[in-house]
């Protein structure tokens, strides 16, 4: 490679550290093309894999600033997972081909600027991807609205409800005791014819009836 091309090629892969969220080093020494190509697909647009000449990656590690992170991590057959997308998605991606394909060995990785582990990338590929999260909280934001709508639905029916209780109480404390039922006013007139025979039958009502008729 003539000096001109390593220049450029220091200095793509110097942007792709700098412009990806994150990068995964992997070894796939005995891997075909037909497989890689197979890898590529599986990553789909959440990151790009890309074959690696350590010494430049080195130089290109360097000058990104990753060099403390990623530069023990270049040795053997180097290619790198440049994350573009989803992390949690570009993570399942390389550890279901790894299971499925043991030649393909995660080295490690970066990701926002901190080194990650194997077993660390092994676990974020665990986690539920943005599109599932962003569901579940669009989902827990609509139930959300739908109880506060609820909510304000009933708002004016509680307040009719109240309104009806405070008047009722200072009706009842202006015109003091409730007046009688009808049922208990008819009962009412009704003993009194009563009372009055009962009265005419005494032995004074008799007496005074008897003087009544002598005058």
């Amino acid at each position: 490679m003539a000096n001109a091309e390593k220049v450029a090629a220091v200095a793509e892969l110097t942007e792709r550290f700098r412009g990806s969220s994150g990068a995964v080093l992997t070894e796939y020494r005995g891997l075909t093309v037909a497989q890689l190509a197979e890898l590529r697909r599986s990553l789909g647009n959440h990151a790009t894999f890309a074959v690696v000449k350590n010494t430049l990656t080195k130089i290109a590690v360097n000058e990104a600033g990753l060099d403390e992170q990623l530069s023990s991590m270049l040795v053997g057959p180097s290619a790198i997972a440049f994350v573009d997308g989803d992390v949690v998605e570009a993570a399942k991606g390389l550890r279901d081909f790894a299971r499925a394909n043991p030649l393909l060995v995660i080295k490690g990785g970066v990701l926002d600027g901190k080194a990650k582990s194997p077993s660390e990338i092994t676990k974020l590929a665990d986690l539920e991807s943005r599109e599932v999260l962003l569901a579940k909280l669009a989902g827990a934001m609509k139930a959300s609205l739908a109880g506060a709508a609820a909510t304000f639905n009933a708002l004016p029916v509680q307040m009719a409800q109240i309104a009806e209780a405070l008047r009722a109480k200072r009706a009842e404390a202006e015109g003091g005791a409730p007046e009688a039922s009808a049922p208990e006013a008819d009962a009412a007139e009704a003993s009194a014819p009563e009372a009055s025979a009962a009265e005419a039958g005494t032995p004074d009502a008799q007496a005074a009836a008897g003087d009544g008729d002598q005058g």
